[in-house]
């Protein structure tokens, strides 16, 4: 099964062919980072613009790379929400247009779903595409070697999102914990701008913490651990950073780092009181990675799992995979992430949850709409 996939729900504009929902034929994705760089952070109404211009050419060269045309396809997908409204209709909008031209089946994809299914993604390999006699009979459990297995622990961990989910088969969903205010995602890229380091904030502030090269850093920053349960509070760590620049530098304001000009101004302040900008991104760092590995191991544990699975763009971050490998290793319960090009905004995800939903006999009618508030369609 042959599907294409599109994703537009922030800044990236993203077409991908991919076969049996792993096996990657093609993914090209045009970025925007570069344009709200400049802004501090994603602008949406210059975010859709750019993707009205993109869309069409990617489409274009996705088929191309994947060297397929329209009657090779079984099927087109693409992202409903959650995201930004106006990004999302482009995307949307080309889909179901494509579908009613070509008079092929049509799915609505929810981005957060996709984003677990990045860790289905593979090359395509002719010795490994298997053919339709080898699908499962239950497609609830569609399982082949390389994939994940059930039940999966998720943590799905973005700009907007940090949940713990709980996977038992395909398109089931028990949530277990999510963030109370601020996303993990959204505080990575906050504390990168309180200290001038730059968007998006997850790299920069990897980039900086590793300067250390595994020393410690000279600061400890709060833990918010919620006992007794899964969920996760990160607001009170972004402020703590804000305090520490705001007592080095009391003229320091953080809406004055929000303007492109005044992208050093954190830095500034907190060089003039000593402070060091490598050490407080490491020790911001090293607080997040130590709430998130902690409870995913405590939910690993707890609810006896057999897989733990990373998904969104905070995925990408190496000391927090480290971390939690070391966390699960002790229970012997493997840890799966996709690829760095996989974590961050991309349409192989959203072909790949696809199939997985066509396979259970799901399609929607070209009516669909957007859904900018869209969350997993989790279980009672």
């Amino acid at each position: 099964m042959l599907l294409l996939g599109i994703e537009s729900s922030c800044d990236e504009t993203s077409a991908a062919v991919v076969s049996d929902g792993r096996f990657l034929l093609a993914n090209v994705v045009a970025s925007q980072a570069e344009i709200h760089e400049r802004y501090g952070g994603v602008v949406p109404e210059v975010a859709s613009r750019q993707q009205l211009a993109a869309i069409i050419p990617v489409i274009a060269s996705a088929m191309e790379q994947a060297n397929v045309n329209r009657h090779d396809l079984s099927g087109i997908a693409a992202t409903y929400g959650p995201g930004l409204a106006g990004s999302l209709l482009v995307g949307l909008t080309a889909a179901k247009a494509l579908a009613l031209a070509w008079n092929l089946p049509f799915i609505g994809i929810n981005h957060l779903e996709a984003h677990i299914y990045a860790n289905w993604i593979r090359q395509a390999e002719s010795s490994t595409a298997a053919s339709p006699g080898d699908q499962p009979a239950d497609p609830a459990l569609d399982w082949r070697e390389g994939d994940p297995r059930f039940p999966a622990l998720c943590l799905v961990i973005s700009g907007a999102h940090t949940e713990l989910v709980l996977m038992h088969r395909h398109g089931s969903y028990k949530l277990l914990g999510r963030t109370r205010d601020d996303a993990a995602g959204e505080a990575f890229d906050k504390v990168a701008r309180i200290l001038g380091l730059g968007y998006p904030g997850g790299p920069a502030i990897e980039r900086t913490a590793a300067k250390l090269r595994n020393m410690r850093p000279r600061y400890h920053l709060p833990r918010a651990w919620l006992r007794g349960t899964y969920d996760f509070s990160f607001s009170g760590l972004k402020t703590a950073v804000l305090h520490m620049v705001q007592g080095a530098d009391p003229g320091y304001h953080s809406t004055r780092a929000s303007s492109s000009q005044h992208w050093r101004a954190g830095a500034e302040a907190a060089s003039k009181g000593g402070l060091s900008i490598t050490d407080l991104a490491a020790a911001f760092q090293e607080s997040v990675v130590d709430v998130l590995a902690t409870k995913t191991r405590q939910a690993a544990e707890a609810y006896s799992v057999a897989h733990v699975l990373l998904a969104g763009g905070v995925a990408a971050n190496r000391a927090l995979r480290a971390r939690i490998e070391r966390e699960l290793q002790p229970l012997g319960i493997p840890l799966s992430y996709p690829p760095v090009e996989f974590c961050t905004d991309n349409a192989a995800m959203i072909a790949a949850a696809a199939y997985f939903h066509f396979r259970l006999g799901e399609q929607h009618r070209l009516d669909l709409d957007v859904q900018p508030n869209l969350s997993l369609p989790f279980a009672g």
